[in-house]
């Protein structure tokens, strides 16, 4: 777990171009179809998961502050304009280098990013990864959602801490 949370922030970092999230669009508030899928090295390992995110600008920004803090993790080199992104970045994390390059395009109401990262040596045994993941507006938060709240595909939600 505590891999795909790492991969997961690197990839969210790299693809999003964080260090640089000011000249993204501004999302609408609400709720979000969050959808990933990760290709992992060697062996062609898939993996899906699939969510639904309540957000608001405050969560957005604490969000984004977050990334840009990863520790082991340089700036982002990051071009962005006409709706669309190129992200690099370089992370040292347990000996691993981590070298992530990501591109993506966006509007207020979708994203859809595709980030592909290399571990020098093995990171949990993994030499390589390719993360899809694609975002989309539904609409307001249901009741009992709050920023950060996650719905799971069960309908499960985990409430953010």
């Amino acid at each position: 777990m505590k891999k795909m949370q790492i991969c997961a922030a690197l990839a969210l970092a790299g693809s999003l171009g964080l260090a640089h999230a000011d000249s993204l669009p501004e999302v609408h508030e609400g709720l979000w179809q969050i959808d990933m899928q990760s290709v992992d090295n060697p062996g062609s390992k898939k993996s899906t998961v699939s969510y639904k995110l309540c957000r608001d600008h405050a969560y957005d920004k604490a969000a984004q502050a977050l990334a840009k803090n990863i520790k082991g993790c340089g700036a982002a080199n990051t071009t962005f304009g006409g709706g669309t992104m190129s992200s690099e970045l370089r992370c040292t994390i347990a000996g691993t280098v981590i070298e992530t390059k990501g591109s993506g395009t966006y509007s207020n109401t979708a994203s859809h990013t595709e980030t592909h990262a290399t571990y020098t040596p093995a990171f949990y045994g993994n030499t390589d990864e390719v993360m899809t993941q694609d975002q989309k507006y539904l609409g307001s938060c249901p009741a009992g959602m709050q920023p950060g709240d996650r719905m799971l595909q069960n309908g499960t939600i985990q409430k953010h801490r």
